[in-house]
């Protein structure tokens, strides 16, 4: 056989269980019920969840602040701008942010208040 085909599929292969098992992480696998549900979600930046990099966060790591909130990502406060937040309720109940980084800061492309907000 062809000596390329022996090296792409190896390549091939870990590509293909990357995008499997970071699909994961960007939905609760406790509740894969809610997997439509977060698919379809979207602020007015647009659609949130490409399947890689929603973040549940804990209730002590976002706030309110002068009428606008604040995530903790990677240990950096960031202020969420008024149109990443995600409108509607949130049926995970637990505050969600989908992050995005320039030049290795932080910032928030959406953001979804935890039930008790």
């Amino acid at each position: 056989m062809d000596s390329h085909y022996w090296h792409a599929t190896p390549v091939a292969l870990v590509a293909m269980l990357l995008i499997t098992t970071t699909g994961a992480l960007a939905h609760d696998h406790q509740h894969p019920d809610l997997n439509g549900w977060y698919e379809g979600l979207h602020s007015s930046k647009g659609p949130c969840c490409d399947g890689t990099d929603a973040q549940h966060i804990d209730d002590v790591d976002w706030e309110t602040r002068n009428g606008h909130y604040r995530v903790r990502i990677d240990g950096e406060w960031v202020d969420v701008p008024n149109e990443a937040v995600v409108p509607g309720p949130n049926l995970s109940g637990r505050p969600i942010v989908w992050p995005y980084y320039i030049d290795g800061h932080p910032k928030a492309r959406c953001f979804m208040p935890g039930s008790m907000g």
